[in-house]
């Protein structure tokens, strides 16, 4: 009978608890992955106890409290603080999502902190994005053309035409969508996952775009586009409210179409 054991190194350990002032009267609980790799030690949850009534109310600004007031060790990213940059993606309570658009009165009981899941982790709540990155520039998400620019203008587009491709255009790359879909858990050497293939379905459908059929024939794979099985987790997890799995969907259908 076969027997599965993570390896030792993974399991994660109890770490510090971090008090707050006795005199604290609205105190939370965050409990935080940590994880150092310049350390022999195996990842741990900190805790670490927060009065409310001096923290803003966003996630990201706990955070950002428990860095700068009590534990200058704890590392994550984050940058703009308005759901713009995507940078400060992590799970939080059980879902992937951006720690300054989740407010910590959403959640009840300890808040609990993870990284985006099944990525490798560099620091604490910081994952490699080394190969998600890589798989978004293998679309080539720019404008291809072979025609000349209008001497005298902009390359023009109809009202609709533009419809297509603008709420495919608000992904902010944050990873959210593909660190939830458990194709991409198991395949993310070889399926895309959701972010890279809605960036490819934003210039397929650019009227302005001149290789649909390179890029099509770039998806034509068994693994790049098809490992989706329309799960939905991509759809739920994105905070820009986007649909990739509808995108996906489509290009789907299109590559049934030119089949014909």
């Amino acid at each position: 009978m076969a027997e599965f054991f993570l390896p030792a190194n993974s399991k994660v350990g109890r770490g510090r608890t971090f008090k707050a002032a006795a005199d604290a009267k609205h105190v939370r609980v965050f409990r935080i992955y940590r994880f150092d790799p310049d350390t022999a030690g195996n990842p741990r949850i900190d805790s670490y106890e927060i009065d409310m009534d001096s923290c803003g109310p966003m996630v990201l600004d706990a955070l950002i409290k428990i860095k700068n007031e009590i534990d200058s060790t704890l590392t994550f990213r984050r940058s703009c603080r308005e759901g713009i940059c995507g940078s400060c993606a992590m799970n939080i309570d059980g879902r992937n999502g951006l720690a300054c658009l989740n407010a910590c009165a959403d959640v009840s009981g300890d808040i609990r902190i993870y990284p985006l899941p099944h990525l490798p982790v560099i620091k604490d709540l910081v994952p490699d994005l080394t190969d998600f990155y890589a798989q978004y520039a293998s679309i080539k998400p720019w404008l291809q053309t072979r025609t000349p620019a209008p001497p005298d203008g902009e390359r023009l587009q109809s009202k609709g035409d533009q419809e297509r491709v603008d709420r495919p255009s608000a992904c902010i790359l944050c990873a959210c969508c593909s660190t939830s879909c458990p194709s991409y858990w198991w395949n993310s050497d070889r399926y895309l996952g959701p972010a890279a293939l809605l960036a490819a379905y934003r210039w397929i459908v650019d009227s302005r775009d001149e290789a649909t059929g390179e890029r099509l024939d770039q998806l034509e794979d068994p693994f790049r586009l098809y490992r989706c099985h329309t799960i939905m987790n991509c759809t739920e997890a994105c905070p820009k409210d986007l649909n990739p799995a509808k995108a996906i969907g489509e290009i789907k259908q299109m590559m049934a179409h030119r089949r014909q």
